[in-house]
């Protein structure tokens, strides 16, 4: 017999594409801050996909449409398997304006690169310039060493 199984939490994280540049979100908080993507927990009800699109509404004021899913990064921590779902669009409309979460701007990719990048975004990153659907599992062990499995 095997153990129990963790607890889940879903999220998701979405690259919105214009051109050659993309939409940065300098994230503000105790819990994770730094330059990422917009994004954000799955609530009840909602399917993957509109959970992403909800969340970069909510959070840059834009209307993304056909998020690509390009993979998953995941991670366990106390119990808790927290599965993030990468989306990858280049479709949206609206006026873009910042909100609780932090400020939002366009950004070249080549700069974007360069930022103080929230933890995990490098990996992000690879997933999201990939060609192929991709997997990224971060084993954080509890002497705070970090193992990175990129499939």
């Amino acid at each position: 017999m095997g153990r129990e199984p963790d607890a889940a939490i879903f999220m998701n994280m979405v690259m919105v594409c214009d051109g050659e540049r993309v939409l940065a979100l300098d994230k503000v908080g105790s819990g994770y801050s730094g330059t990422t993507f917009p994004g954000g927990h799955v609530e009840q009800g909602e399917t993957f996909a509109e959970a992403a699109v909800r969340e970069v509404y909510e959070e840059t004021g834009l209307r993304i449409r056909n998020p690509v899913l390009k993979g998953i990064y995941h991670w366990q921590r106390s119990g808790i398997h927290y599965v993030g779902l990468l989306y990858k669009t280049a479709e949206f409309s609206g006026e873009l304006k910042s909100s609780e979460e932090g400020a939002v701007y366009w950004i070249p990719l080549a700069e974007y690169e360069k930022k103080q990048l929230a933890n995990g975004m490098p990996q992000v990153l690879k997933i999201m310039q990939s060609d192929c659907f991709s997997e990224c599992y971060m084993d954080v062990r509890e002497d705070g060493t970090v193992t990175e499995h990129l499939c």
